[in-house]
């Protein structure tokens, strides 16, 4: 799911489409998504046949198509490859909004409370602990922003350490070697490392509820043309939720074609599941959006992404990119406004008007 961050402006020179060139309605939808127990959803709403019911309903056509390399899903979608695609707050903020895409976070399905976390082998036991040691992880990434709030809760900073940016398929085999004492990482990688005896987890996404979302993230052109997207892909979303949620055997056969769709099986989903906090209805999905922290929140990852160049070299400050949320309020330039969290979608949801 979180790999580093490499393109985020790169290619802005080719995704600044014009809107005029997408204004008009259509008819036919591409969507991409990636592997993460929070993204499982939308595999199973399109091979159950639960996307097409509801693109039926309004009719549209939507082609769900999975991508196995998660930046490059984003960067395709920044191309204009994809007319929505599934990603975390910061990658949305730091790729497509950076790069001049206007996007809008659909829907915010979950937020990680638990599967990313911060490791120190042997007699490292706090976050002070860090200081003056090597800290491997996938740079640039949701791991790095970890990080950053572990030690800004101990008074550190990185200066304090060093980053060894180490990519996620080597770094639970480079936590075994002897060179490497401390590791940020995320499931399944943070569940392997930690059923080593001589570890200790310090600090992990549970510490910072509410920072690390995962999102159904559309053009906001697009969306705004064609309101039946939003309508089909937020109908099916919920229907995918309240059967998830079902203490059936419906629900039973749901989760374990998820866990297999995964790689895993069903004991090994439902770890993930207890570390990912779903936003299983539509209500529960306002509560979030509405609220106070989402703003404050997406101010701090805009001050790390500035502090670390993923805004852009002409970005001259955190507020370079605007974003607005519920209740009117905005954040950062409000003349480049390319990161929205519109809650009508799930707002018609709760209401039982979809």
């Amino acid at each position: 799911m979180r790999k580093p961050l490499l393109t985020a402006f790169l290619t802005g020179c080719v995704v600044l489409t014009s809107f005029a060139a997408k204004a008009a309605p259509k008819t036919d939808f591409n969507l991409c998504w990636s592997i993460y127990a929070g993204w499982m959803p939308w595999e199973y709403a399109a091979a159950q046949g639960i996307v097409d019911k509801w693109a039926d309903k309004y009719g549209i056509h939507i082609k769900l198509t999975q991508i196995n390399d998660y930046v490059e899903s984003i960067n395709q979608y920044t191309a204009g490859q994809f007319d929505g695609c599934t990603m975390t707050n910061m990658d949305a903020l730091t790729i497509p909004a950076a790069g001049g895409v206007d996007s809008t976070a659909l829907i915010v399905g979950d937020f990680s409370n638990g599967n990313d976390g911060v490791v120190l082998k042997g007699k490292g036991k706090t976050v002070a602990d860090l200081k003056g040691m090597d800290v491997n992880l996938v740079e640039l990434s949701v791991s790095h922003y970890l990080l950053a709030r572990a030690l800004d809760s101990a008074g550190l900073t990185e200066r304090d350490l060093k980053v060894v940016n180490t990519s996620d398929a080597d770094i639970a085999a480079a936590f075994d070697t002897a060179q490497v004492q401390a590791v940020t990482t995320w499931n399944p990688m943070l569940g392997q490392i930690n059923t080593r005896q001589d570890v200790t987890q310090v600090f992990d996404s549970s510490d910072i509820p509410g920072e690390i979302l995962d999102l159904m993230v559309v053009n906001t052109q697009t969306l705004h043309d064609n309101p039946a997207l939003g309508k089909a892909l937020t109908g099916a979303w919920y229907e995918v939720m309240a059967l998830m949620a079902e203490p059936s055997a419906a629900g039973k056969a749901a989760l374990e074609h998820m866990a297999k769709a995964s790689g895993t099986d069903l004991d090994g989903y439902e770890a993930q599941l207890s570390t990912t906090h779903l936003f299983a209805t539509a209500p529960a999905t306002l509560a979030f959006v509405n609220g106070h922290a989402l703003p404050k929140t997406m101010e701090k990852v805009a001050q790390f992404s500035f502090d670390h160049g993923l805004l852009g070299s002409a970005a001259q400050s955190s507020n370079a990119v605007g974003m607005s949320f519920a209740n009117g309020v905005s954040v950062g330039d409000p003349a480049n406004l390319k990161l929205r969290f519109d809650t009508q979608y799930v707002q018609m949801a709760a209401d039982g008007k979809l």
